[in-house]
């Protein structure tokens, strides 16, 4: 198995530490230990014995995890080290060499590398920014023509932040019913506004998340699966092999968050809608500049006018004025930038004026 770079984490892992305006990060302002230690009011969090733990989950998280869903029992759900595990785990024990998927860009590499590096035939669909980053269906059913196994989709998407329309998920979920196609949903940015999960929707779909985005808390490192029963167990037994437990200390600590969530999520909506606010009034006052405002989630895809290319522009940005942005070409567009909604609103006015006053003498 020979895997690719993966573009948007070795960008992230070689030039972030060097940020001074940070306008890409796609976790929302991350809370501190002592934070969330202070939603505990018993402070039992103290008194963990740190051992594995249970090992596919503790059982008040996962109910609490249920929580976020409109369906589903303990069974359908097990965790992981972070929502990128909970792909690759799904990835890894779903999909066999010759097994047909289908992807869509621009999107996170992950989705087309992972089944490639196992001898899977990916069919890669294109999201269309003069359509609002929307798929054409006429595209999806050209690619079920053949036997799908999985189509992978993240919603909302990274990088643009949009979501599938309603007509065009119900299309995918008709077909992939006719095929007994499994539909991986990656919905680490999803639970802002309520969003429906495809776990909730189809009896084949598998939704991965996290606590790393709208909830603040990446360095926990918890994430989880909620799926058909068969597929949790097939997790479960192949888990032995890589994770065993996430561990009682980071189940307690995201109990804590979860039972604490709209606290959380008031916090995360609050510097999400500002960054957004600034960033189409930026839009707004610069013409060279344009972008499909996401609904929900914390990451945009801003387009730009100019000749010159998004990563000489990224590289150039930061080096000459600290302000941080992943290129749209890790993402397989170019002339983007990845823009996160969560850093301060000080840091956002000031990075994208630094941007524009960079192209404007570029």
């Amino acid at each position: 198995m020979k895997l690719p770079d993966f573009k948007v984490e070795q960008w992230m892992n070689e030039y972030e530490n060097e940020a001074v305006y940070n306008l890409t990060d796609t976790c929302v302002s991350p809370l501190t230990f002592q934070q969330l230690a202070a939603m505990d009011e018993s402070g039992s969090f103290m008194n963990i014995r740190l051992d594995y733990g249970t090992i596919t989950g503790d059982r008040e998280l996962k109910e609490e995890i249920l929580s976020l869903y409109k369906t589903g029992t303990e069974a359908n759900i097990t965790l992981m080290q972070g929502c990128l595990q909970a792909n690759e785990s799904l990835i890894y024990t779903l999909l066999s060499p010759g097994d047909n998927v289908i992807c869509y860009e621009p999107g996170y590499q992950q989705f087309t590398s992972l089944p490639e590096s196992i001898g899977a035939n990916v069919t890669v669909l294109r999201l269309y920014e003069e359509n609002g980053w929307q798929p054409d269906l006429s595209e999806l059913e050209e690619a079920m023509s053949h036997d799908v196994k999985m189509i992978i989709i993240n919603q909302p998407s990274n990088p643009t932040g949009v979501f599938f329309s309603d007509e065009y998920l119900q299309r995918m979920i008709l077909m992939a019913r006719l095929q007994g196609t499994y539909i991986l949903s990656d919905e680490v940015y999803r639970g802002l506004n309520d969003e429906p999960s495809i776990s909730d929707i189809y009896e084949r779909g598998i939704s991965t998340s996290s606590l790393s985005k709208i909830f603040s808390l990446a360095g926990l490192r918890l994430g989880w699966i909620k799926g058909p029963e068969e597929v949790i167990e097939q997790i479960n037994v192949r888990r032995d092999y890589s994770i065993i437990s996430t561990g009682p200390l980071a189940d307690k600590l995201a109990c804590i968050a979860l039972k604490n969530k709209d606290r959380i999520l008031k916090r995360s909506r609050r510097i999400i809608e500002a960054d957004k606010e600034i960033v189409a009034q930026f839009v707004k006052d610069h013409p060279q500049f344009h972008i499909v405002m996401p609904e929900s989630g914390t990451v945009g895809f801003l387009g730009y006018d100019s000749d010159i290319d998004d990563t000489m522009l990224a590289q150039q940005l930061l080096s000459e004025e600290g302000v941080f942005f992943v290129p749209g070409s890790c993402f397989g567009t170019g002339k983007h930038l990845r823009i996160g909604f969560t850093c301060d609103p000080q840091t956002m006015s000031a990075g994208l004026a630094k941007l524009a006053a960079y192209l404007e003498k570029n």
